[in-house]
């Protein structure tokens, strides 16, 4: 049995002494066996697919093709050969930030924000009036949903009770500073959920970190900071900031973050609201196949408590311009081989998530339409503006029309449908021309 912790891929994660290690006893065989029956995969199976096998460094391809040619199987069974696509907008309301994540090169410190600084940083803050503008605007061009993600603004409260709260508090550990102090106020959270909440359109906003963010310095529970933010429009929950739910890895990459409790405890408390989440891993930078098995283990236990996840999304880390590769923790993102292998084995692992997501942005457009038959079935959405991977150095462009996707999906023999966010409502895209019709204000007009 070999040890995996600097084999097999082109990361150097042997530097990094994990307790977890990419090892099995589980033979490469019996796992794929297993995957091919439908048997639920333990740890140790998903380790043996991903890697390939232990007993020798390095990938197999002839391995690998198997593993993918299961979940292309797998795939058509449980979605058959449509391929979805949402008509949506990101707007991420700020770039202020100051937990300091190493993955990361979307934020700015959010001192350079303030009034006084002389700093010229580039970033942005929009207020809630600015954030209905623009999702008004995109809603008349036909989009269904509104993305927002966002850095922490330390002038970020939940709404005016917690305001008063953050306001009346001497704790000096609370990330807060009064919105007057910065050159743009951002709101309350609750005031950017309403602000987007434009004419019927589906509010997907809010992560864990955010949600962590909005109770600060209060008793507040999770579900008490969601069922604000569904009164105030929200509508779901977006499964970002997980990263790697495992904490010996958070604890190298964002160490500030919430752990990998908090990232479930929080997705829980939307599910009992009766919001829908997503959940995603952020895989590629210096963790290892054990990580990311145990990250597949932890979703698929939460999707049996809660059933709202609608979809998985893998994101292969972007490494350039980041803190991990500028300190040289990191000289690469994953490999191509990686990013099959792990599409492939979260079809077969996530038994009770029936969506798994392939990014054209993360991919590029010929390796994105090749996860499709990796086990793959959803190719994002036209994303109307997308500034976090090309911060980080991503090459792959801002949007998509739905054109576009018409001809690529069926460039590889598949069905191209436009869906709802939470999947629930679905039609054939057809044309042309090709525009959305699901959203609120769609009338088949192409979007872009």
């Amino acid at each position: 049995m070999a040890d995996r912790a600097s084999t097999g891929t082109n990361v150097p994660r042997n530097r990094f002494e994990f307790a977890h290690r990419p090892e099995t006893d589980q033979s490469f065989e019996n796992a794929l066996s297993k995957a091919r029956d439908g048997t639920r995969l333990s740890v140790a199976d998903a380790i043996a697919l991903l890697t390939t096998g232990t007993e020798r460094a390095g990938i197999d391809r002839e391995r690998k093709e198997q593993v993918l040619e299961a979940a292309d199987r797998r795939r058509a069974e449980v979605v058959g050969e449509e391929v979805t696509v949402v008509a949506n907008l990101n707007n991420n309301v700020t770039t202020a930030c100051n937990t300091g994540c190493l993955f990361c090169n979307f934020k700015d410190r959010s001192e350079q924000f303030l009034i006084e600084s002389d700093s010229d940083h580039g970033g942005f803050t929009k207020t809630p009036e600015q954030s209905r503008e623009i999702v008004a605007s995109a809603l008349e061009r036909g989009i269904y949903e509104v993305t927002s993600v966002s850095g922490l603004h330390p002038a970020f409260a939940l709404d005016g009770e917690h305001r008063e709260i953050l306001e009346s508090s001497d704790r000096g550990d609370l990330n807060y500073k009064s919105p007057s102090r910065y050159e743009t106020d951002p709101g309350t959270y609750c005031q950017q959920i309403d602000a987007m909440d434009v004419g019927g359109v589906h509010v997907h906003s809010m992560t864990p970190e955010e949600a962590a963010h909005a109770r600060r310095g209060t008793d507040w529970d999770y579900e008490e900071v969601y069922q604000r933010l569904a009164e105030a429009g929200l509508d779901s929950v977006p499964g970002t900031a997980a990263e790697i739910l495992v904490d010996e890895v958070r604890g190298v990459i964002c160490p500030g973050k919430i752990d990998t409790q908090g990232w479930l405890d929080a997705i829980e408390a939307a599910a009992a609201v009766g919001l829908d989440t997503t959940a995603t891993m952020m895989y590629g930078h210096v963790e290892n196949e054990a990580h990311r098995a145990l990250h597949l283990q932890r979703v698929r236990e939460l999707q049996d408590r809660t059933g709202a996840i609608t979809e998985f999304v893998p994101l292969s880390f972007v490494h350039r311009n980041t803190p991990l590769h500028e300190r040289g923790m990191v000289d690469r993102g994953a490999s191509t081989d990686e990013d099959e292998l792990l599409i492939a084995v979260s079809r077969l692992f996530l038994d009770n998530v029936e969506h798994i997501q392939s990014s054209w942005v993360k991919y590029g457009d010929a390796q994105g339409l090749k996860m499709l038959t990796c086990g793959a079935d959803d190719f994002m959405g036209t994303i109307l503006s997308e500034e976090i991977t090309k911060r980080a150095g991503g090459d792959f462009g801002e949007y998509r029309s739905f054109s576009e996707y018409v001809e690529m999906i069926e460039s590889i023999g598949r069905i191209p449908v436009e869906r709802s966010t939470d999947y629930r409502q679905r039609r054939r895209i057809e044309g042309p021309p090709y525009g959305p019709v699901l959203g609120p204000n769609a009338d088949g007009t192409p979007l872009v």
